[in-house]
């Protein structure tokens, strides 16, 4: 009898540690495992080319006048700008349903419920770009979600939806 309830617990523990597998797995969205498969499975395409070059063809860019050099410093500043991920309006929406509602519809590892205004306050209390940036690179048990093609823009789509439920 004594042998039928330590094989039960066994089991009972093995069920419980496959399921915590399996929540933070859907939590994380991690792809890594499919997408390294499907790369292996694919052939390699490499290729080389050889460049020659003589001294007949090398040449001696000429001297600019400072005009077009501060023109082309101006322009070179500019492309820095990036500029912002365009979103639709329901990306939060659907970024939630997809990756952060296992999570916190049930509230496991301690993810504050959607719609709990108490239990947003307190991650509130700092302010919402802290939140923004846990929620894209991760904090204590709160796996990073800026991963696997989700943007940080569409992190904090999702953020700013899940705050939305309790405002």
């Amino acid at each position: 009898m004594i042998d039928i309830q330590q094989h039960i617990k066994r089991l009972s523990l093995s069920v419980i540690s496959l399921s915590v597998l399996l929540v933070l797995s859907a939590c994380s969205g991690d792809n890594a495992t499919t997408e390294a498969s499907s790369a292996a499975n694919e052939p390699a395409a490499t290729s080389v080319e050889e460049t020659v070059v003589t001294e007949s063809e090398t040449t001696v860019p000429e001297p600019m006048a400072e005009s077009e050099t501060t023109d082309m410093v101006v322009e070179e500043k500019t492309a820095v700008v990036a500029e912002p991920e365009v979103l639709a309006a329901n990306a939060g929406a659907k970024l939630y349903e997809s990756n952060c509602k296992v999570c916190h519809t049930a509230g496991l590892l301690n993810a504050p419920k959607y719609g709990d205004t108490a239990a947003w306050a307190t991650r509130l209390t700092k302010d919402k770009e802290t939140l923004y940036m846990h929620s894209a690179k991760g904090f204590n048990k709160m796996p990073a979600q800026a991963v696997n093609g989700v943007s940080e823009a569409q992190v904090k789509a999702a953020v700013d939806y899940m705050l939305a439920s309790v405002s």
